[in-house]
This record gives structure tokens, sequence and C-alpha cells, in this order.
């Protein structure tokens, strides 16, 4: 076997060269990472050049530092292919540490190519040699060659990642680093070599038109170090220019900041405004479109803002609104935008991984704002109302996606506040339709559009007409009769339930004073009070004028209130009943037995009467329960001394049921159908009438 020996000023300058490729290589790895566009592909070519040059030449100044007993020559194109390998290997290390992240699976990936590049580069550089016989290597050796290169390529793959940002004293971690980079180079290149064996006799097969190791190393030396101290000091002169050039516009960024922060920023609160958030939103869509998955447009109004608003003054209102603000952005992070477009009223556009996270992320937002907020020593408590569009699916432009998350917010509104909606294509439809019509109510009562039907009641027992029930009715210019159904929600939740409630209630004593003056003194005329119209301040006094200005004697009005709103809070509903009674007004609860009733409250009550729900009367010739029901109601009335109406009378049988177990007075289609006063008085007077002066009448 060949004995060599290694001349130890070639070893050193090849450990000197693998440190120089090392700092070299994280320097540029540093310019690939902050380069950008057409920059990041010239640094990465640039740089794979360098470093495989400094790499291969750490290897070759090994080699060339090996002296055996023949003379050595190296094969030109396997020479070649030595360096090239060691260029494409550094090339793609420099790729791989230039991308944004770096988990461990891409990692040893990562080391496992290049740790082979590094281990080809070398031993394709000894088959240069073309050694007849051929080069064997010892297992165990040769194994921890390749080991050592797949260790030190993790390793130098991880410390360049870590290293690439211009950090403070990196180039003293970058000089540390090297210098263990570099040798644990050197180490792999020399572990292999001693992993190479010559048989006796052996003769180097590239002789003849190879290259000769006379003077090679000095050349390889020189042409090394100059590729890497050119690109070195290309790299450290960029480096100086772009801080320069950073420090030169730093006075006009922050210029342009400050400008920015004016025009798209809401000056309250901080927040961006709309115009910043119209772009955010198309800056989400473009990368949904390029990349996949969701956002969701959370359209936020406060709840009970406007009345804190206008009891504390805006001062404390402004300030509300920048706790919200604060408590929103708190909670948010940092790739979802947060914006305020006006008012009390945010929009958060939140990145979704999956589309089904936004029910959750929307009811983190409710509760979140539920809290009470302390604002100027004051504990006050608001809550939102969120409205959900989606992207894909819900709008094709952000200006779509906004109305659309507007329209489910008034949903939200709509259905108690508190809470949030997704939007859905028939709100928007709904929308317009509740729209119009909201503003076809406002001129149907300013025009005087509505008018009441009348609904007879009758003595059970006698048969006699006691009485009316008004109803209302709402002549629409182009839909016709309305019913109440179709238009007293939007009525309740717009406000304009109350003046609507203070005209059915003139309207109605103005026709029983008619009636009164007719001679029916005995009758009441009954009138419904909705849940809203009955919590409000001015009832008692809306019912007090009423009476005075048609001078109508308080017992011939009954007011019909649900057992729900009489019981929702039995206190407050105490005093006002109080009051009412007090003035002599009959007072009757309605739809009794479908609410959640209370004796002990019931029987403080000053009511008049019950009346029993059509729901019970509808089923009683066929329903047992409903029967037991009714009867049980009507007990509980007479115990109480409380007159008992039923409501939906519709057959014989129900007529005749009702007023054996005792009902006071009936009404239902049975008996008679709502209609005008005109008509209702001409069915009323066809009815007294005797039979043959109906038919003396005919005969005429």
């Amino acid at each position: 076997m060949l004995i060599g020996n290694y001349t130890p000023s070639l070893v050193l300058i090849s450990v000197f060269v693998a440190i120089l490729a090392s700092y070299t290589a994280l320097d540029l790895a540093g310019r690939v990472a902050t380069a950008n566009g057409r920059a990041t592909y010239l640094w990465m070519s640039g740089g794979g050049l360098a470093m495989g040059v400094g790499v291969w030449a750490m290897h070759f100044m090994g080699m060339l530092a090996l002296h055996l007993p023949i003379e050595l020559v190296f094969d030109v194109p396997i020479t070649v292919l030595s360096l090239l390998i060691a260029i494409l290997a550094s090339g793609f290390a420099l790729w791989l540490v230039s991308q944004p992240r770096l988990p461990m699976l891409q990692l040893s990936f990562g080391a496992l190519i290049m740790g082979a590049g590094i281990s080809g580069m070398h031993y394709c550089g000894m088959a240069a040699l073309r050694m007849q016989p051929g080069i064997e290597y010892e297992p165990a050796r040769f194994a921890l060659s390749l080991l050592i290169a797949f260790s030190a390529s993790a390793a130098a793959l991880w410390i360049a990642f870590r290293l690439r940002q211009q950090t403070p004293h990196v180039r003293l971690f970058r000089a540390g680093a090297a210098v263990f980079m570099g040798m644990a180079i050197a180490g792999m290149h020399y572990t292999a070599m001693s992993a190479a064996t010559f048989a006796d006799g052996s003769f180097c097969g590239a002789i003849g038109n190879g290259l000769r190791v006379d003077g090679l190393d000095k050349l390889v030396l020189i042409a090394s170090l100059e590729v890497l101290s050119i690109a070195l000091l290309t790299s450290i002169l960029d480096a100086r220019l772009e801080s320069r050039t950073a420090e030169l516009s730093n006075s006009l960024s922050v210029a342009n900041r400050e400008l920015t922060q004016l025009a798209l920023h809401d000056t309250l609160t901080g927040l961006p405004n709309r115009v910043l958030l119209a772009d955010r939103i198309e800056q989400a869509m473009r990368t949904v479109e390029e990349h996949g998955g969701w956002f969701a447009l959370m359209f936020m109004d406060l709840d009970g803002f406007k009345p804190i608003n206008d009891a504390f003054g805006h001062h404390m209102g402004d300030q509300l609104l920048r706790e919200v603000a604060l408590r929103l952005r708190n909670d948010m992070n940092g790739r979802n935008t947060l914006a305020r477009i006006g008012g009390d009223e945010f929009v958060l556009l939140v990145e979704l991984p999956e589309r089904d996270e936004a029910p959750a992320y929307a009811a983190q937002q409710v509760t979140l704002l539920s809290q009470p907020f302390l604002v100027a020593d004051n504990s006050v408590q608001i809550s939102a109302s969120i409205g959900i569009a989606l992207y894909p699916g819900n709008g094709e432009t952000q200006h779509e996606l906004l109305m659309n998350a507007d329209a489910a917010m008034y949903h939200a509104k709509a259905a108690g506040k508190n809470g949030y909606s997704f939007f859905d294509a028939s709100m928007n439809t709904n929308a317009r339709n509740q729209l119009q019509l909201l503003q076809d109510l406002r001129s149907g009562l300013k025009e005087q559009q509505f008018c009441l039907y009348y609904q007879p009641k009758f003595d059970a027992v006698t048969g006699q007409p006691i009485g009316a029930e008004a109803l209302l009715r709402w002549h629409h210019p182009l839909q016709g009769l309305l019913l109440p159904d179709k238009f007293i929600g939007l009525a309740e939740k717009t406000g304009l339930i109350i003046p609507i409630g203070d005209w059915v209630l003139n309207e109605a004593c103005r026709q029983m004073r008619v009636w009164h003056t007719q001679g029916y003194s005995h009758w009441r005329i009954a009138v419904n009070l909705s849940a809203l119209q009955f919590c409000h301040t001015g009832l008692v006094d809306s019912v007090a004028n009423a009476l005075i200005l048609h001078q109508l004697p308080a017992n011939n009005l009954t007011l019909e209130i649900t057992e729900t709103t009489a019981m929702s809070d039995a206190d407050a509903s105490m005093a006002v009943l109080q009051q009412l009674a007090e003035m002599g007004v009959d007072l009757s609860i309605d739809d009794f037995g479908t609410g959640y009733s209370s004796l002990m409250y019931l029987k403080r009550l000053p009511a008049n009467e019950i009346k029993i729900d059509r729901g019970f009367v509808r089923d009683l010739e066929h329903d047992s329960d409903d029967a037991a029901i009714v009867s049980a109601i009507v007990a509980l009335g007479q115990a109480l001394g409380l007159r008992i109406v039923a409501e939906g009378v519709e057959t014989d049988m129900q007529q005749s049921f009702l007023t054996k177990l005792g009902c006071d007075s009936l009404q239902g289609f049975l008996l008679g159908h709502p209609l005008p006063a005109e008509k209702f008085m001409a069915d009323i007077n066809a009815a007294e009438t005797p039979v043959d002066e109906q038919e003396s009448a005919s005969e005429v």
C-alpha cells in the first residue's frame, strides 16, 4: 500500500479557504434574503458560484496537500465536474435559506441534498486521479465522512438561515459561525481522505492529458481567493449602499407615513378608515384567488351607544369609541384588519384557514364587547350586532362584500341584537323591501292611509252585541288593504308603533263616542296595546288625552295587553295598570294561557277580564286537553271575579261549549267578521230588526 503525507502549509491554507468560503456564504445568504425581484436570482447565482468555488478550492487544496511516491495528475473533465457539483450544491443551499420558513423536515432534506453534493464533489475529485487499480475506501471512515458531510450541511443551513437578517453584531456572529463551518467542511474532507487507500504498484491514469500539480496549488489559491474576495466585497459595498439609501430616504418615508396615516386612518381611534379597508379587502381577495383560503368581513354596530352618547355627551361617546377600538385591537392578530368606517360602526377583516371558524370568531367579538367599559369613572354597558359576509361566496367586489355584511348586521339587530348573523342572498331583497315598506309606512301615517275595522263582541247568553274590538288596517297605495302582520313588526322595530298606536287609540275613542251618542252607551271598544307602546312613558297621558278629546267615559274603553307583556316586568306593569284602572279604563289580559302566568301577580293585577286565546278555542271539538285548559281558565277567571272573553269562535259547537262553561262574551267569524264602521253598524242594525219588519221592507 502506498503511504502518503501532507504539506502542513497547504492544509492550513485549505482550512483558511474553507472558513473564508463559509463567511462569504453566510454574508451572501443575508443579501439573498433582503433582495427583491431579479436581484434575488442574481445574488443567488453569483453567491452559488462564489461559494461553490470556495468549497471546491478548499477540497482541491487539500488534495494538492497530499503527496504520494508517484506522480499525480488530475483528469480535466472529471475535475470540472467536481467544481460544477460544488457550485450546484452551494446554489441549492442559498435558495433553501432564502425561504421564509425552514421547518425541520425541510432542513433535514436540504442537509441530505447538500451533504450529498459536498461528498459527491470530494469523491468525484478523487476519481479525477483515475488511479489504476482504483482507490479503495475503508467503510467505517467512508461512512463517517458522509455523516460529517450531512451534519455539517445541516448545521451550515441552520446557521445561515438564522444569521441572514441584518441584526446588531451579526458580522461577529457570522465570523464565529464561519470558523465552525470551515472546520466542519475541512474535517469532512480530511476524514474522507484518510479513508482512501492506494494499492502498491498503483499509478495515475490521467498522466498524459491531465492537470499536473506543479504550481497548480498557487493558481487555485489565487483564483479562489479572488472569486471569494470579489463576492464578499461586492456584498459589503451593496449592503452599505443600501444602508445609505435607506438613511437618505428615511425622512421622506416618515413624511409619507404621516400623510398616509392622515389619509388612511381614522383620526379618533387611529384605526384604518374606509379607504384603507377597501384596499385591504382587495388584497385579501387577491390572496384568496392566488393561494386559496377564506376571509370574513364582519360589520359591527354598537347596540346602546346612542343613549350613552346622548346622556353623557359626545366627549364620553368619543372616549367609549376609543376603548372599544382598543379592546378589539388587542384581541386580534397581526394578519387581520380592524377599521372604523363612521359613527359607531366598525369592520373586522378576518383571515380564515377554514370557513367554519367564522362563527366562533364572531361569538368571541360579541362576548368581548358585552363586557362593561370603564369610561371617565363610569361603568357603561353596550353590546354589538355583527353581520358577516364570507369570501368567496358573498360578493364579487369589496363594495358588494361591505354592503352584504351591512345587510347581515341589520338582520342581527332585527333578531334581537347582541349577536351575529351570516349574509344570505334573501337579505338584500328583504332589506330593500323593508326599507321601501318603512318609507311607505311613514307616508301612510302622514297621509292618513290607516283605518280601523271592528269585530263585534256578543253576550254569550243573550247573543246581544256588547261592543267591538278595533283592528288596524292599512290602505297601501300599491299593495291594497294590508293586515297588521305585514307591517306591525316593522313599526315596532322603528318606533313608529308609538304614533300609530296613538292614532288607533284616538280613532277608536272617536268612533265609540259616535256609537255612544247613537244610544250604545253600554258598549265597550277594545284597543290592543303593543309591548313597546305599553312600556312607553307617555301611555297614560295618551289614554287620558284621547278620552278627554272625544268626551268618552273611561268605562267605554278596554285596553288589551298580552299576558307576556304584563308579566315581563310585573312590578312596572302593575304601576302603569294601576294608573289606568284609577282612571276608570277597563283592562283585559289578551292571549291568556299562552304566556308564563303567575297567579301571584295575576291576582294583584287590576284587570277586569281575561281573553282566552283562539289557539285553545280552535281545537275544542277534537282536543280534550284544550277543552280542559279552557275549562280551567274559565274557572280561574270566575274565582278571581274577572269577565271571560273567548275569541276565535267559528262553529256552533264551540259557541255552545263556551257558553255552557260560563264565558261572558264571545267573538269570532261565526258571529261577525271585522268590518269598517259603516258596514259594522249595518250588520248590527240588520240583526236587531225583527224578521217581519225585514219582510215588509223587502215587499216595499
